[in-house]
């Protein structure tokens, strides 16, 4: 009985480490990119296949291929040696980190408040572009991100909503802003 209980708690133990792993390396390469294609030596978007990362990821370094790029279909049939700029440094080119960085030490272009800290689920900020436009990061291209950021004011989501409000539906916003004589 005793022997049973602890190959049953081995196993255990070594499924854990096995879905630790998987889990940690799923989660270190999902979401949009932005890397520099190797081709043109722009800034392209892509998408790392986090799945197939994952479950190469057993006993040795992921294997990485992508699951979409900004440059497909017409150049679907790459190396994909992008790839090796998502190896050698997953956090700095994912679109999220980029936008914290950016976002960081801001104030919204609107009201003026500390962007602080960014809030992913839900509440996320935006963009103020050229006329008065708000428009939220994710709705940008990830090929055309830092074009767009060097371009665009910081708008936190209050802003955001209140700028689309007014965009989208005019008939229900009520300006009081000047003053009436009483």
């Amino acid at each position: 009985m005793m022997l049973q209980l602890g190959l049953l708690a081995g196993v255990v133990v070594l499924l854990a480490i096995v879905l630790g792993r998987l889990a940690s390396a799923w989660l270190k390469y999902r979401g949009r990119r932005v890397i520099t294609c190797p081709e043109n030596h722009r800034p392209a978007g892509v998408v790392v296949n986090a799945g197939h990362a994952a479950a190469t990821a057993l006993g040795k370094a992921p294997e990485l291929r992508l699951s979409s790029c900004s440059r497909w279909p017409e150049r679907a049939g790459c190396g994909q040696e992008c790839l090796a700029q998502v190896a050698a440094s997953p956090e700095d080119c994912l679109v999220r980190n980029i936008l914290t960085r950016w976002y960081a030490g801001k104030v919204c272009a609107s009201c003026g408040r500390p962007m602080g800290e960014i809030q992913w689920s839900g509440s996320e900020p935006a963009l103020l572009r050229a006329g008065k436009v708000s428009v939220a990061w994710s709705e940008v291209p990830a090929d055309k991100l830092y074009e767009v950021l060097a371009a665009s004011l910081p708008l936190c989501f209050a802003c955001h909503m209140a700028n689309m409000l007014v965009r989208e539906h005019p008939e229900l916003v009520v300006d009081r802003s000047s003053s009436h004589p009483i």
